[in-house]
């Protein structure tokens, strides 16, 4: 039998009404540079990515005409995906709490308090939501 290479996350695609907004948004709270090319806006944005410096899994934006906006954690529109982000400790969570309301986040869930997962739930300017916990 032949040995063969598993498959291997390479990005990670979110749909949006609007690519560069939410690229700059997700460029601000990740640290990730544009890939060559994407840097200078261009009318037909239909397609961004972000890499992140050193290498790894890049965050790509991908134009679609009309995206219905997740209304989890109520019923109506599941989250479908999320990203997990971490921090080392409670601290670094109430300062980056801060910085990613100020980039325009919307906060979802506060369970910051929680003695056996502390965590905030948002959501990103388009409406995906996303966590932060300490990790």
């Amino acid at each position: 039998m032949t040995q063969h290479t598993r498959a291997s996350l390479r990005q990670v695609v979110l749909d949006t009404t609007d690519t560069r907004a939410l690229a700059e948004f997700y460029r601000e709270l990740l640290g990730y540079e544009y890939r060559d090319g994407d840097e200078t806006p261009d009318p037909d944005d239909g397609w961004l990515s972000l890499v992140p410096p050193g290498g790894g899994v890049q965050v790509c934006f991908q134009q679609v005409p009309s995206l219905p906006e997740s209304t989890w954690p109520e019923d109506g529109v599941p989250q479908q995906l999320h990203l997990d982000l971490t921090v080392p400790d409670q601290e670094s969570m109430r300062a980056e709490h801060e910085r990613i309301l100020g980039l325009g986040a919307r906060l979802l869930l506060d369970e910051s308090d929680d003695p056996d997962e502390a965590l905030y739930v948002y959501a990103d300017p388009a409406g995906h939501p996303f966590c932060l916990f300490v990790g």
